[in-house]
């Protein structure tokens, strides 16, 4: 880890450890491994080993056990040497205490039989481990990188945000953002517009073709897939066909173009003044936004009708993801609270509910489940992207978290909802049977690099610490998502 403390090394490992702690035992599809080994501390007579191979795993959990307790020690030891402040020991200390608790907790789990409540009461206090670890990491990373003295907006500012935190503060020198409407990641110059012929009609066609933001195809439209995949298992093979796979995501991709346009036409004028979206269709003048506008609507009107050949209600949730992301977030949340991207992390969560509806003809808890996960995700998504645009944003007078809040505080809820999200990811996996290794290993391994990011985000604090972490909670989501679909159709 390039960082210049062993104290946030420490902490980040026991952290993950913990987690991984969590997700093994929360996976539903691995509570045969408990069964296969009902002895402590090993399996038999509570000295020999498995029989069975599934009882391996259990061994290996009791083992990584060990390890991770191990590491709880040591950054416990780190925290009281380096002097930190009081809530960092605090935290520190009680995770501490309860590790061991929560250890013996689960070994009579594994050698006695057990009601649901007693499992989900061990789950709870894992997730309470868990988050307070987090809670230690993130305060000892705030005080040790944070700038106290930052002040992002000056008096009278038109960020100024009534509901912002007293002292809440930033880095001295943010970077800045993204948020769920970015089709780019990286600003451009400004093209040529051919003058006519051929060239012209092919910059038009392209241009159409961004204003339906296709790099946000593929993440919503695998959030979708995800959905239809863990579904499947609920339904008998008449629900999920290749039909309705089919006019799942393609109308799908339409509502995201649909939406996508109408973001383009509502935000013309603001995309003039910031760098990253000056080179934009309407921008540019490249259509007409009447011409925009009528694009748009053919968009919806095909996407809802593809959805209402799969269901209504699938239907019905088609409209409302356009008409929230175009109006309700672009429109309300956008440019008039600095919580623009928590809320509008709806928009993305609704692909979620559209898969799970389509397979199933209701909202059902699955569904509920990786959209809260989908939701949760979102600002420690696009918040490391808001750093890196913090100036674009400012000019285009947006009250994203950066430009009214600072650095220090956008980074701190990073790791908020970072560790938000894996407690979301684990809690998937103990409801979902279909969820097994694939997803733990992904789940964990990819948690612990964007974890990584996110840490070396606040020593570093530029705009390429910033794109890390962005492209790592990217990794994160996207592999997370495949491996929903491989467990739930594959394995």
């Amino acid at each position: 880890m390039s960082v210049p403390d062993r104290v946030p090394a420490l902490l980040s490992a026991a952290t993950i450890g913990i987690y991984l702690l969590l997700v093994v035992g929360a996976t539903t599809a691995l509570s045969d491994a408990t069964t296969a080994c009902t002895a402590w501390p090993a399996c038999g007579t509570g000295y020999t080993t498995p029989t069975d191979p599934i009882g391996w795993i259990a061994i290996g959990h009791r083992v990584a056990a060990i390890v991770v307790g191990l590491l709880v020690v040591a950054a416990a030891v780190a925290v009281f040497r380096d002097r930190a402040a009081t809530r960092v020991k605090a935290a520190t200390a009680l995770v501490l205490l309860a590790y061991p608790i929560q250890a013996g907790f689960g070994a009579y789990i594994a050698t006695t039989d057990i009601t649901r409540s007693v499992s989900v009461l061990h789950l709870v206090t894992g997730i309470a481990i868990f988050a307070t670890s987090l809670a230690a990491l993130t305060w000892w990373l705030e005080a040790e990188t944070g700038d106290p003295d930052e002040d992002p907006t000056p008096p009278g500012s038109v960020h100024d945000d009534p509901v912002a935190e007293p002292g809440s503060t930033g880095d001295a020198n943010p970077t800045v953002s993204l948020d769920p409407d970015i089709d780019d990641a990286s600003a451009s110059e400004s093209p040529s517009i051919p003058a006519g012929g051929w060239p012209r009609r092919v910059a038009t066609a392209r241009a159409y073709f961004r204003l339906m933001k296709p790099r946000l195809m593929w993440l919503l439209c695998l959030v979708a897939a995800a959905a239809m995949a863990l579904a499947s298992g609920m339904v008998d093979g008449a629900a999920f066909t290749p039909r309705t796979i089919a006019f799942t995501l393609v109308g799908g991709s339409l509502a995201i173009g649909a939406s996508g346009t109408f973001n383009h036409v509502f935000e013309r004028d603001v995309d003039k003044r910031m760098q990253r979206t000056a080179d934009r269709p309407l921008a540019l003048d490249l259509i007409p936004v009447s011409h925009a506008i009528a694009f748009g609507l053919s968009l919806t009107a095909i996407s809802v009708g593809l959805f209402w050949l799969v269901n209504p209600l699938a239907a019905a949730l088609g409209a409302t993801a356009i008409a929230f992301y175009s109006i309700v977030y672009t429109l309300v949340l956008k440019p008039n609270t600095v919580q623009n991207t928590v809320l509008g992390g709806a928009a993305g969560s609704l692909p979620a509910l559209i898969g799970w509806a389509a397979v199933t003809g209701e909202i059902g808890g699955g569904g509920l489940l990786l959209a809260a996960l989908i939701f949760l995700w979102t600002p420690a998504h696009f918040y490391n992207l808001a750093l890196a645009y913090r100036d674009d944003y400012e000019r285009g007078g947006f009250p994203m978290m950066p430009v009214v809040r600072g650095g220090t505080t956008t980074r701190r809820h990073i790791l908020w909802y970072l560790g938000a999200t894996l407690v979301a990811a684990a809690v998937l996996a103990a409801t979902a049977d279909a969820l097994g290794v694939v997803y733990l290993v992904v789940g964990v391994a990819l948690g612990a690099v964007f974890l990584w990011a996110v840490v070396r985000l606040h020593y570093e604090q530029t705009e390429t610490a910033a794109f890390r972490a962005f492209h790592a909670s990217n990794a994160y989501l996207g592999l997370v998502l495949l491996a929903v679909v491989f467990d739930s159709l594959v394995v």
